[in-house]
């Protein structure tokens, strides 16, 4: 059985903490065992480990994200890389053509995609599991994980079983089993969303489970479905063919086709963090980072990166919420919101995980002649290096603040310590390997300061000295 992950988001429900490249999974505001803070998508990438299913997983996720889910997760993580942004169905299929023309996949093979961020225990895990003998014995197309309602919720999808008399109990599709075995799943009939209250008490009467995210096919049936809709099935072809991919949900594209669909119950806690008033639930410190919250303010949170300290005094109910992206003040009820507010904003993220560290924005100015100037504080991990670069819009000077470690320039190789300045003009190609944690200040001037600036020519270490190596 595969596993497929799909990471993705905007970054606008939980604004200013997330952004394009830090989505609402990668925001390290839980707790694990250990009292250490991580993030969604640490939990669920821990708690595939205990279920025994993490070996057998892989990442989808587009372009901005891959840095930090190698910084969050390690750079042994197996991600697939969409080409562009569009929906799960290119994603999923993409991800179907990799397994099948990459990993060598056998048609046979069970597939299970789900989201990256679920809010569950590691039951939710063992349960999933069930899902590749579910197919076998329902004779479905396809297997769907929902859970079992708690309440009447207006803000979930449901996974409505079929019409009594239809088949509504999978006792009715499985002819032959003992009624224990067929009775544990039902047969789909029609999915809803986000019903009204009476709609979904209604549906919840005749068993409907909220949808999850979680579905599970055999391999031969995407890929028989891109052979018929004349799409290739091949990775690298597939890459190259993406933009031409149909921009639609796996949902609509796929699974409300489908006429033989069976769904198992889950029966225990699942949450979408995906909003401030839903996050803060799980956060069990009302304070973080900088600040003092005194007086009634309870069921209120401040969330501070912010080295400026935020005082809240007598406010109830409230999220705070400050970043080098901006400060949001907002009723917990009304933090939904945010989404609609921040649809139309462009703004460039100012923090960032990689793989090597991190970095902030610390200023940035935009002169009437046109120069850009912009400031980052870089941290980089000991041992850990930069890739083997070079801009083409761009100067840069580096202050180093504390640490060392060794620097490449254009292929010659020096070491570099606290107080040490360089001056790195465009097209220069160079590299940085941390001996210790170093910590750099970067100012850039340029016509065009973007991240997109940058041409890659190695980004492995050992393969940085063989390119030196050549050019000594």
């Amino acid at each position: 059985m595969k596993i497929v992950l799909l990471s993705g988001g905007s970054g606008k429900r939980l604004w200013p903490l997330s952004n394009e490249t830090r989505s609402k999974q990668f925001l390290k505001v839980l707790k694990n065992a250990d009292g250490s803070d991580e993030s969604m998508v640490q939990r669920v990438w821990g708690q595939l480990a205990a279920a025994g299913l993490q070996r057998d997983a892989l990442i989808a996720t587009s372009k901005p994200q891959v840095e930090m889910i190698y910084s969050q997760l390690g750079s042994e993580t197996e991600i697939i890389v969409e080409p562009e942004r569009r929906d799960t169905f290119p994603a999923i299929a993409l991800a179907a053509t990799y397994l099948y023309s990459v990993q060598g996949a056998g048609l046979d093979e069970t597939v299970v995609v789900m989201p990256v961020d679920p809010y569950v225990e590691e039951p939710f895990f063992h349960r999933m599991k069930e899902l590749e003998e579910l197919l076998q014995r329902s004779g479905a197309d396809m297997a769907l994980m929902g859970v079992k309602p708690t309440y009447p919720s207006e803000k979930y999808g449901y996974i409505v079983p079929e019409e009594a008399g239809s088949g509504e109990v999978a006792a009715a599709t499985g002819a032959g089993e003992p009624d224990a075995a067929a009775s544990d799943y039902i047969r789909v009939g029609s999915f809803r969303e986000k019903p009204r209250e009476e709609e979904a008490a209604a549906m919840i009467e005749r068993q409907a489970l909220w949808n999850c995210g979680v579905f599970a096919f055999k391999l031969d049936f995407i890929i028989n479905y891109l052979i018929a809709s004349n799409l290739p099935i091949q990775y690298e072809e597939m890459s190259r063919q993406y933009n031409k991919l149909p921009k639609n949900s796996f949902d609509y594209e796929i699974v409300e086709k489908t006429n033989h669909i069976a769904a198992l119950a889950y029966d225990g806690e699942w949450k979408d963090l995906g909003t401030w008033n839903t996050l803060t639930e799980e956060i069990e410190n009302p304070l973080t980072g900088k600040g003092v919250i005194t007086g009634d303010s309870h069921n209120t949170h401040v969330i501070n990166e912010l080295d400026i300290p935020i005082t809240l005094l007598n406010l109830p109910n409230v999220i705070i919420a400050a970043s080098p992206d901006g400060i949001l003040v907002s009723d917990k009820a009304s933090s939904p919101m945010i989404k609609d507010v921040m649809k139309h904003e462009q703004q460039r993220p100012m923090y960032e995980e990689r793989r090597w560290g991190r970095y902030r924005v610390l200023d940035y100015m935009k002169y009437p002649d046109g120069k850009e100037v912009l400031t980052k504080r870089i941290q980089v991990a000991p041992g850990c290096n930069l890739s083997y670069q070079y801009h083409e819009l761009r100067d840069e000077v580096w202050t180093v603040v504390s640490g060392h470690g060794e620097m490449v320039i254009n292929g010659r190789r020096f070491h570099i310590g606290a107080g040490d300045v360089l001056n790195i003009s465009r097209e220069t190609r160079h590299s940085l390997r941390a001996e210790t944690e170093m910590d750099i200040i970067e100012v850039q001037t340029g016509s065009e300061l973007v991240e997109e600036d940058i041409v890659r020519l190695a980004l492995d270490w050992r393969e940085i000295m063989e390119l030196c190596t050549a050019v000594s």
